[in-house]
Order: structure tokens, then C-alpha cells, then sequence
């Protein structure tokens, strides 16, 4: 493509590391056809373990333990409650500690979260400011990993940003696995809860699919520090939950990035993909872009953050480099001017290009102006991937004028650019 790049490049990469696993639960069921009623799968597969004799049992238990226990943390603790999950016949009471322990390994597999891919990021401001070198801050990033059966995680990584360019915290070589409960509601439209307690910080957190809407994915979290009316900080997200057969948009919220809650969102827009929420609420209502039409950016607005319906289409294509479609690479960035969208663009043979555009501040359903060329496109050196001609964000970050901006490259691995935002204004026509 013709135009120059004004972007600075980080020879920052983060790619898939297939050693980083989590324990996960692994559920075992009869063809309906071979069910036997009053005898599980499950319940023969524990009746086998215990015809192991005391040499045997303590010989293999010691084995996966001392396996486990070299990327995981609270081993015991993590068998003995999935041990607890199982459906029994008999009562547990009757299990020792060490029989209870195996048969909740037999029920547990470890999954490796971002074994083939690791992109499309979001980032926001890291709770914790302190111990930096002048400006100079720390933020948290989001990933969508994939693993066995092409499975989209959510995986996190630490770095910070400043003078002397982007470095990313060497991620922990342990990971938690997480607790689960359904908290509000039955079945696939539940509120779900999840907790990471042991997390020391927050690369030892994953987000795996946990309900039927997220079987085969949780894709493309958009990170968003959201800033409440009395002041207070809140972590939200928006991502695709994908069943397999359908894909719908659903809600994450953090507060210190140990304790998750999901749940989906609801209303006519909500059937879609790429909702990205505005960091404060416009004139008391909370805001979204939205991309309901598979074609057009939406501006929505809402009392509730869980319900969004209808909308006004607000950008459409225009320029050759998103003829096909157009929709947002993340929460929209306020800034003096205005309010900053980061869009991706689809044009010939399905090139994904990322591209910006400027919202008026009071009234966000006004444009006034966005680039004609691309901000970052795909590249000879970098469009290869599992998906090629590639270049995809969920969230960029704006410090002392200047916008960082993390991308996926070709749905395999991830890049960081920066440009001042003065320069990315002068772009725009």
C-alpha cells in the first residue's frame, strides 16, 4: 500500500509458548447408546482405581503430583476439589486422602491454553503504578491463546512502557487453575463467577471456556478501565462467546484480576461480535460501538451494560482498504480532542488492515475526520500466519500523548507500535 508509516515499531514479539498449561476439568461419559443406568463411565473408571494396591497407588499418585506441581500451583488442593465434582455411587467418605487425590487426577487434564497461537491483544492502565522510572507506566494485556481443537483462552501478560520503548514481564512459569461456580441464574444464560485466589499477579491467570456459549471459544476480550460517575475504577470486557454453531457477545468484569465475572449480554445487538464499550457512561447512559450489521461501526447507548438493542450506524466503508467490512479494534481512547476509535478494515482478498478515526466528544455519533490510508497493515515481513494478511487489535493505550498500540499479526502472534497522537491527528483528513 502507498502512504508513509508513521508508526514506530517495537521488535517486541510475544508468541505461543505451548509449555504454559492449566489444570482443567476432563469429563468422561458413556455413548447413549452404551449408558448403563446406576453405573457411570465415571463411577467403573473410579472402580478401577481402587483395585490398585497401597504400592500402587502411592507409586502413581506421587508420579503426577510431582509432575504437576512443576508449572502449577496448590496441586493437592486443585485434585481434591475436582475429586469432590464427581458423581459417585459410593461415599466418599470411604477415601482416604491419597485415594481421593488420584481419582481426581483421573478426572483432570492439563491443557495447554496458547499452544498455537497467542494475538490479538487489548491492554489497559495496570493497577499497580508504583516503583516506575518517570513517565514511565505499567499496564496488563490480554491475549486470546489457542490451544488443542483450536480452543480461543483468555491469557494475560504484565510489561510496562516508556522512554525506552515496551518490555513484557517474563510470564510465571505456574499457572492457577481456576474455581467455577454459576452464581446468578441456571443453564447458558447464568451469571458465572471465577476465582483465582493463589494468583501472585497476572500471568498465572487463564479464562478457559466454562459454559455451553463458550465451548469452542472466548475470543477477542476488550479490555476497558471503565471510570464510574463517583470515581471509582472498574475492569470491564467485552468478548465473543463461540458454542461451535453460534457466536454472541458477552460481559467480563475484573476488579483485581483474581476474581472474574461473566455473563451474557442481552438485546438485538448482542447476536453479533466486536462490542467494544466506551470507558465512562455519555450523559449517564453507557455507550458501545458495535458491528450488528457484520458491515458498519454502530454507536449504542444503554442503562444497563448488559442489554443493548438497536443503535445508529455511524461509519461506514469508504476507503478501498475496507470495502468489505469495517468495525473497532478496541474501547474508544478519550482524549482533548475527541474521543480516539482504533477500526480494522477488511479490503481485496481478505486483507485486515487497522485504521483510526475521530468521535466529537459531546455527541460520539458525529465524525469528525479518520485516516484514508491504513495505520498498520499487513507487511511481506509480517502477514504469515495460521491466518495470513492479518493485522488485528482489541485495545490501544494513550500516555503523555502518545498511543501504544499492541496487534496480532496473521491470527499466530503479537507486535507493539507507538505514534504520538499528534501525528496520528495530522493523518486524518
Amino acid at each position: 500500500m502507498s502512504g508513509t508509516d508513521i508508526m514506530t515499531h517495537s521488535d517486541v514479539i510475544l508468541r505461543p509458548d505451548p509449555s504454559r498449561t492449566v489444570i482443567r476439568p476432563f469429563d468422561l461419559e458413556d455413548p447413549s447408546p452404551f449408558a448403563v443406568e446406576g453405573h457411570s463411565r465415571a463411577q467403573r473408571i473410579v472402580d478401577r482405581i481402587l483395585t490398585l494396591n497401597a504400592g500402587e497407588l502411592q507409586g502413581e499418585l506421587d508420579r503426577v503430583v510431582s509432575s504437576l506441581k512443576e508449572r502449577h500451583l496448590d496441586v493437592e488442593e486443585v485434585l481434591l476439589r475436582r475429586f469432590g465434582e464427581i458423581e459417585l455411587t459410593v461415599d466418599r467418605e470411604a477415601f482416604s486422602k491419597d485415594k481421593a487425590l488420584l481419582v481426581g487426577a483421573y478426572f483432570s487434564e492439563e491443557y495447554s491454553f496458547e499452544s498455537a497461537a497467542l494475538f490479538n491483544p487489548s491492554i489497559v492502565l495496570h493497577t499497580n503504578q508504583s516503583g516506575l522510572p518517570e513517565d514511565t507506566i505499567r499496564f496488563g494485556l490480554s491475549l486470546r491463546g489457542i490451544g488443542e481443537g483450536h480452543v480461543s483462552s483468555v491469557t494475560f501478560r504484565v510489561g510496562t512502557w516508556g522512554p525506552d520503548g515496551v518490555t513484557i514481564d517474563t510470564p510465571s512459569p505456574t499457572v492457577v487453575s481456576p474455581r467455577i461456580e454459576a452464581v446468578d441464574g441456571e443453564g447458558d444464560g447464568a451469571l458465572t463467577r471465577i476465582h483465582c485466589p493463589g494468583a501472585r499477579d497476572i500471568s498465572e491467570v487463564v479464562l478457559f471456556p466454562v459454559t455451553p456459549s463458550q465451548r469452542q471459544g472466548i475470543e477477542d476480550l476488550r479490555l476497558v478501565r471503565f471510570l464510574e460517575d463517583d470515581g471509582g475504577v472498574s475492569y470491564l470486557g467485552t468478548y465473543t462467546a463461540f458454542s461451535g454453531s453460534s457466536a454472541r457477545s458477552e460481559l467480563l468484569r475484573a476488579t483485581d484480576f483474581r476474581t472474574f465475572e461473566m455473563q451474557p449480554l442481552r438485546g438485538s445487538a448482542a447476536a453479533s461480535k466486536g462490542m467494544a464499550l466506551f470507558p465512562r457512561r455519555l450523559n449517564g447512559r453507557y455507550a458501545m460501538l458495535s458491528r450488528q450489521d457484520n458491515e458498519n461501526i454502530w454507536l449504542l447507548t444503554s442503562d444497563d451494560p448488559t442489554v443493548w438493542d438497536k443503535g445508529e450506524r455511524i461509519i461506514r466503508p469508504k476507503y478501498f482498504w475496507e470495502f468489505v467490512q469495517m468495525g473497532n479494534c478496541g474501547s474508544p481512547i478519550e482524549i482533548d480532542e475527541g474521543w480516539l476509535v482504533l477500526t480494522h478494515g477488511v479490503g481485496s482478498v481478505r486483507n485486515y488492515c487497522i485504521g483510526a478515526c475521530l468521535l466529537d466528544k459531546d455527541d460520539p455519533s458525529k465524525v469528525i475526520s479518520r485516516m484514508t490510508l491504513p495505520l498498520v497493515h499487513p507487511s511481506p515481513k509480517e502477514r504469515d500466519g495460521y491466518v495470513p494478511n492479518v493485522v488485528y487489535s482489541c485495545g490501544a493505550l494513550v500516555h503523555n500523548r502518545m498511543l501504544l498500540l499492541p496487534y496480532g499479526v496473521a491470527d499466530s502472534f503479537a507486535k507493539f507500535a507507538s505514534v504520538s497522537v499528534d501525528d496520528l491527528l495530522d493523518a486524518m483528513k
